[in-house]
């Protein structure tokens, strides 16, 4: 018992030395492009059911400081501002799988390869997605006397804004907003699900048989299946499923059906495929999972045999046991301050209720 615990304690440790400093200073970016970039930029351009409006979704998503339980308020605003089925959908799929602080920390742990391959993947799958969407489920319009006074009432609006835009959106950068909306806001709203992530990818990495490597090499495929099915239906930020991910890769299981947990893991959850389907349909929530499920599966696919035929041992490219140096330490310390901080805090305020 003494012996899991140890490892346990070791391997959190070191995949919170790996991760922190990218996450901290993804935060800290995330926030200032935050603040940087306009409110209303976002639902400016993702009006028509073409390509384009497409494409600009899945370009704005990406870089977007947006987790996967933040993404969909969002994704319904675009939608209520006038943006297609598909440009919407592409929204929310690239969103969640990749921000900058997920990418950084993408780097940190699995390196460049993993990193860019995973960025170039999720934007073809969101862009399936909304393609798919706009060609077979389209929005209906119907015109009548009412949609028509409630379409010019809303350009009305729309010029208004733009009107206004100028005066409304020109605020001076403020350092403090960006760091309250960075450590406070963006962090506060993954701390849950990051600490769920970084405990369980500690857990994965001692608790999975050893034996486990041998199984998943005679039978690959079920390592894809077994991975697509608990990765769907589970609620977990991009930033928070790397640990497990890793822990995944130090089981034994192979590089791509990991892959397929950081693709797949982040976009989908059983309250977003609620959404999903009140929102844009039956059929576009088809589309939204199908996309998802076999890209990952493809794409897990082709990341193995990009490994194979370059006769590159993935394990080698995970930055989970190089020795720390100062600045992981001192980021590990920061950023378990900050989870402590948070997932304290509900209990601290009922504490200071009862005292009153």
């Amino acid at each position: 018992m003494m012996e899991y615990l140890i490892g346990f304690i070791d391997a959190l440790i070191n995949l919170s030395n790996a991760m922190a400093p990218y996450i901290l200073f993804g935060l800290l970016f995330a926030g200032i492009l935050h603040e940087i970039v306009p409110d209303t930029l976002v639902t400016k351009h993702l009006g028509k059911e073409n390509i384009w409006s497409v494409i600009k979704s899945t370009v704005f998503g990406i870089p977007l400081p947006v987790c996967s339980c933040g993404v969909i308020p969002l994704a319904t605003s675009i939608k209520k501002s006038g943006a297609s089925k598909g440009a919407t959908l592409s929204f929310l799929i690239s969103t969640p799988i990749t921000g900058v602080d997920s990418i950084l920390a993408t780097y940190g742990i699995f390196g460049w390869i993993f990193t860019i391959y995973r960025a170039i993947t999720s934007m073809i799958i969101a862009m399936v997605a909304g393609i798919l969407t706009n060609i077979f489920d389209k929005d209906e319009e119907v015109v009548t006397k009412s949609s028509m006074f409630t379409t010019a009432s809303i350009f009305k609006k729309r010029e208004i804004v733009s009107c206004c835009s100028s005066t409304v959106e020109k605020k001076r950068f403020s350092l403090r907003r960006a760091f309250k909306y960075a450590f406070g806001t963006l962090l506060g709203d993954i701390a849950t699900p990051l600490f769920l992530g970084l405990i369980l990818g500690a857990l994965i990495t001692v608790a999975i048989p050893s034996n486990l490597s041998e199984v998943l090499i005679e039978y690959a495929w079920l390592s894809y299946l077994i991975v697509i099915v608990i990765a769907v239906p589970m609620y977990v930020c991009a930033t928070a499923s790397l640990p497990i991910a890793a822990g995944l890769m130090l089981s034994g299981v192979s590089a791509g059906a990991a892959f397929v947990f950081l693709s797949a893991g982040p976009a989908t959850n059983t309250v977003t495929i609620g959404v999903v389907k009140k929102m844009l349909g039956t059929r576009s929530l088809y589309i939204y999972l199908g996309s998802i499920i076999v890209g990952s599966i493809l794409f897990g696919l082709g990341l193995d045999y990009l490994f194979l035929v370059s006769n590159i041992d993935p394990a080698s490219l995970l930055h989970l046991h190089e020795e720390a140096g100062i600045l992981a330490l001192f980021s590990t310390l920061i950023l378990w301050s900050f989870l402590g901080w948070f997932l304290l805090k509900p209990y601290l305020w009922l504490y200071k209720r009862r005292q009153y």
